[in-house]
């Protein structure tokens, strides 16, 4: 089932790990993932369920839906219209490629959780929930961007500038946010490796032929 890093919020801890505490979600985006993530925890509970929570990271990459960050900016370069650059470029997000993603949840589809009989049996660092055949876990690059270094390599493949309007943060926005990757390789033996200078070429490239531009 699919969740968010978003659902951290105000956290300040980084990189993120899946044991800490994800209590002060600042959207109602983040609110309504994490309330999911409950709802799944219950239905494990009462059925007997085995439930993997994923928590993405900002996922880019080839076929990206058109309100996510890459696909606006090269977008919006290409068609020579501005970009919003939030907090002046001064945020940080862990920029996970499409296809990491797809290889991470397929292996975790073969990761049955059993409901341990107490929480002594549980792992230091597992988010096996004492209670349910549940568990969190992260797909995420587990290397941190800043923003203002992922326009300036999207420019370098486009070959071309960007018009930039820097704004302020948004309302509800987290300044920076990546992953701990430590227990999706300990499950899978699994580690994202395609960092944002690889895998934006191959989305530029993409958009190009799909917009035919």
């Amino acid at each position: 089932m699919a969740s968010t890093s978003s659902v951290y919020g105000a956290n300040e801890v980084m990189p993120f790990t899946e044991v800490e505490k994800a209590d002060t979600p600042l959207t109602i985006y983040s609110a309504t993932k994490k309330a999911n993530e409950a709802m799944g925890h219950s239905y494990a509970h009462l059925w007997g369920v085995p439930t993997t929570m994923f928590r993405f990271f900002t996922v880019h990459g080839t076929w990206g839906c058109p309100d996510l960050a890459l696909y606006i900016f090269v977008d919006a370069i290409l068609n020579e219209r501005p970009i919003n650059i939030y907090n002046h470029g001064d945020m940080y997000r862990d920029f996970t490629y499409v296809d990491n993603l797809v290889r991470g949840i397929r292996l975790l589809i073969n990761v049955q959780h059993i409901r341990p009989a107490n929480a002594e049996e549980i792992a230091e660092g597992d988010s096996l929930s004492p209670a349910a055949p549940w568990c969190v876990v992260y797909i995420g690059n587990a290397h941190k961007v800043r923003l203002m270094d992922f326009v300036e390599a999207t420019e370098d493949v486009i070959g071309k500038k960007a018009i930039r309007n820097h704004m302020p943060i948004q309302m509800g926005d987290v300044p920076a946010a990546w992953a701990n990757a430590d227990l999706l390789q300990r499950l899978t033996g699994y580690r994202p490796q395609t960092v944002f200078k690889t895998g934006s070429p191959r989305f530029v490239e993409w958009l190009r032929d799909y917009h035919g531009k």
